[in-house]
């Protein structure tokens, strides 16, 4: 595809988002009361967000101009933003973590694959030097940590991998194997991998001269129109001196550098505004003050006591106010006002536009030399006061003293502040800390997993089932969806994370095998974070003792924090929270971490891009309280229903290199394996398609019997189990929130059921 084309979908968006914009500043005046269209309205709101998102991730990973990219990444941050603040108050409404459109994608006539949460390709692509360089140097600690392998050991692996190419080699040659190039990929895809190199060379390309343009052309500017600037600033701060004078008598108070000096009385005003604004201030400010703030504090206590008597009433449901729209609206209104009619037929290179750089950089010349100029008119204007006024100042002891006073209180404050959050490795590099975690093996290399790796199917019948009153078990893709929005989009993109409905902590809880490991490794593969793991086990004999337990919790915070982003593993953490500890365990200490995780989560700030999981296959066994004190969003993975079985056969046969034929009933395997996991699943594929099964397929194709004798040695995840789950997520806090309501929502129909009833049978008689 062409950047032309790219700029039309651009445009599109835009005009999409722009709509969008304008009924989302209606819905937020209007109140609502019926909680079935306020859901409608925020799931309508959400799915049309994701499909701009969606449209926008793609738009800026192909668009080659640097300053449109700026633009566009700036408006994706702001519509991720907007989507987690939209999901934020849907689980509040409906007060569960998972929600299903349905009906909604039905109208729209949108596809269920339409809803999946894109990962923004920019949160490798912009720091992939930084990961693989990170890589090297964890991949080179641990073999250097590597102990016990002697070079007979090297001698034999050598051998071993050359005698299988030998091997591998002469299947080729006497046709048992095809060779190499049989599974080549297609001219056209090959063709498309070239065409995204050369895009993603030319977007680096520009954007180094974009950079360049940055410093030559305001070094240009500053010989060519400084001085002008200069004298233009000087001259009109001398005009506002002088009609100051004339008009009130007394020259005017300079603004203070912390307030921004003289760009605040000539911001957006003439030197003839700015005048008499000073006049008209200097004469209400001393009448009109207190009895404006008297006039206030009444209305606003009247006000009060209307809103607590009639707030019942008067007031239905509002759409909260987002942090992001404001963003996007600038966003927008930068588009409109610069690139929506925008002539570029003489740009086809999409290369900057030195004009708009020009425009950017005055204005921060103007800025630089404004400081300079304030400085010189301060001074200039204490003369003037001293001369014509004769205005005593004071003495400049006098200032010392005072100023001296402040700053040794400020400098106790700062003692003080320093010996509560005292460094303990402040003699220590972040290379020498993140080398001891490595050692020590509680920073561990990441698997490489895509969350797309996470297969499964969506959920069909789950608004039908919420209709009856019936909670339905979510779907893998429900699943897959939640890690996408608590997990990846906040640790990936920095602004959203400031601003968004802030996640420090997630807990997946399910059955062994439904791959509550493998979604770990996904969010740090996506988002490139390092993992961090605190697991009971693996933490078992380190750093012993309080001070030990203080100590690495501080270095690993530290490091996590710079270098950020980051994951903080707990596997088994039901461990942590014990109700009884097993006698087996007692030596382990898996309890150490109990009393400080919360401590830690308070420490996490907006701006720290560090992730808590944990992950638990017997929650039941832990405290409920301290267990979701600690974790904010529980989500439960549960064992993978018929689509999802179906799916998840289908791929996993045809990436082990498998061929699905008339003779294999996929459906059939689906129906068989109701109860077994993914793991289960996996694992049975692996051991049947070993390579001498794969070469047979020719002659002898898969059936579906082959994979079910591999399953009955294997125990599946019965009912009981997957209700005990059931039972005990209904014991968390959103859990009883969710039957609190679903149980007032069963009385009221009841109620209306019965009234309708009583007015039947009062007409009958």
């Amino acid at each position: 595809m062409s950047s032309k084309m790219y700029n039309q979908m651009w445009h599109q968006t835009q005009e999409a988002l722009n709509s969008l914009l304008d009924k989302e500043s209606q819905k937020l005046i209007e109140p609502q009361r019926n909680p079935v269209f306020i859901f409608q309205t925020l799931a309508t709101f959400y799915i049309k967000y994701v499909q701009i998102f969606r449209n926008l991730e793609n738009v800026y990973d192909q668009i080659v101009h640097p300053q449109k990219r700026i633009l566009i990444r700036k408006i994706l941050d702001g519509v991720m933003g907007r989507i987690l603040e939209l999901k934020n108050e849907m689980v509040e409404l409906e007060l569960s973590e998972f929600q299903y459109f349905d009906d909604i994608l039905q109208d729209l006539k949108l596809a269920p694959q339409q809803l999946d949460i894109p990962i923004p390709k920019y949160f490798l692509k912009e720091k992939l030097d930084i990961i693989k360089g990170r890589e090297r140097i964890l991949s080179q600690i641990l073999a250097d940590t590597e102990l016990g392998l002697s070079d007979k050991v090297w001698r034999s692996f050598h051998q071993c991998k050359k005698t299988e190419r030998q091997r591998e080699e002469e299947m080729i040659f006497l046709g048992m194997n095809p060779p190499h190039m049989f599974n080549e990929v297609s001219a056209a895809i090959t063709q498309a991998e070239k065409v995204t190199c050369l895009r993603n060379e030319v977007q680096i390309k520009h954007e180094e001269d974009y950079r360049e343009a940055l410093v030559t052309i305001k070094d240009d500017l500053k010989l060519t129109e400084g001085p002008d600037i200069k004298e233009n600033l000087q001259d009109q701060i001398r005009h506002w001196f002088i009609e100051c004078r004339n008009l009130t008598g007394t020259f005017p108070d300079y603004p203070d550098v912390k307030d921004g000096g003289s760009a605040i009385i000539f911001s957006k005003k003439t030197p003839q505004q700015v005048i008499d604004d000073t006049m008209a201030n200097q004469k209400e400010e001393e009448k009109n003050e207190k009895k404006k703030k008297e006039k206030k504090a009444k209305k606003e206590t009247r006000k009060k006591e209307r809103k607590g008597k009639n707030k019942e009433e008067d007031e239905g449901w509002k759409m909260s106010s987002s942090v992001f729209l404001h963003t996007m609206e600038e966003g927008n209104n930068v588009y409109k006002d610069i690139w929506k009619n925008k002539d570029e037929s003489g740009n086809f290179p999409q290369d900057y536009d030195r004009e708009m750089i020009k425009e950017e950089k005055r204005k921060e010349l103007e800025s630089e030399i404004r400081v300079q100029v304030d400085e010189l008119m301060r001074q200039e204007l204490k003369n003037l006061k001293l001369a014509v006024n004769r205005e005593k100042e004071l003495p400049a002891k006098m200032r010392k003293k005072k100023g001296g006073k402040n700053k040794e209180k400020g400098k106790k404050g700062k003692k003080e502040k320093k010996g509560k959050d005292k460094d303990l490795t402040a003699d220590r590099s972040i290379e020498s800390l993140y080398k001891e975690l490595v050692e020590e093996g509680l920073l561990i290399q990441s698997l490489k997993v895509n969350l797309s790796d996470y297969i499964g199917e969506y959920s069909y019948l789950g608004t039908s089932l919420r209709q009856v009153a019936i909670e339905p078990m979510p779907s893998l893709l429900d699943v897959r969806q939640l890690i996408a929005l608590y997990g990846i989009l906040p640790l990936g993109s920095a602004a959203v994370h400031e601003k968004a409905p802030l996640v420090r902590s997630l807990l997946l809880a399910g059955p062994s095998g439904v791959g509550k490991k493998m979604l770990v490794h996904a969010i740090c593969t996506e988002t490139g974070a390092n993992l961090f793991n605190l697991s009971a086990a693996n933490i078992a004999g380190k750093y012993p003792g309080k001070s030990g337990l203080q100590m690495m919790l501080h270095v690993v915070l530290k490091v996590a924090r710079q270098l950020q982003p980051s994951v903080v593993w707990i596997g088994d953490t039901e461990k942590t929270f014990y109700r009884k500890v097993p006698s087996a365990e007692r030596k382990m200490e898996p309890k150490r971490l109990k009393q400080q995780l919360p401590k830690i989560l308070k420490l996490l700030k907006p701006n720290d891009r560090i992730l808590i999981v944990g992950t638990t296959h017997r929650p039941f066994d832990a405290e409920l309280r301290s267990f979701c004190r600690v974790y904010q969003k529980i989500i439960l993975v549960p064992r993978p229903d018929y689509a999802s079985r179906y799916v998840l056969w289908k791929q996993i046969i045809q990436r082990s290199g498998g061929v699905i034929t008339n003779a294999l009933n996929v459906s059939c395997l689906a129906k068989v394996t109701d109860g077994f996991t993914q793991g289960h699943i996996v694992e049975v594929v692996k051991g049947v398609l070993t390579d001498r099964r794969i070469r047979q397929q020719t002659q002898k194709p898969l059936v579906a019997l082959e994979f079910v004798a591999a399953l009955s040695s294997m125990n599946p995840v019965y009912q009981e189990e997957e209700e005990s789950f059931k039972n005990w997520y209904a014991k968390t806090p959103m859990g009883k929130k969710r039957n609190l309501a679903l149980t007032e929502g069963n009385a009221e129909k009841e109620r209306d059921k019965g009234g309708k009833k009583g007015k039947k049978e009062k007409k009958k008689k």
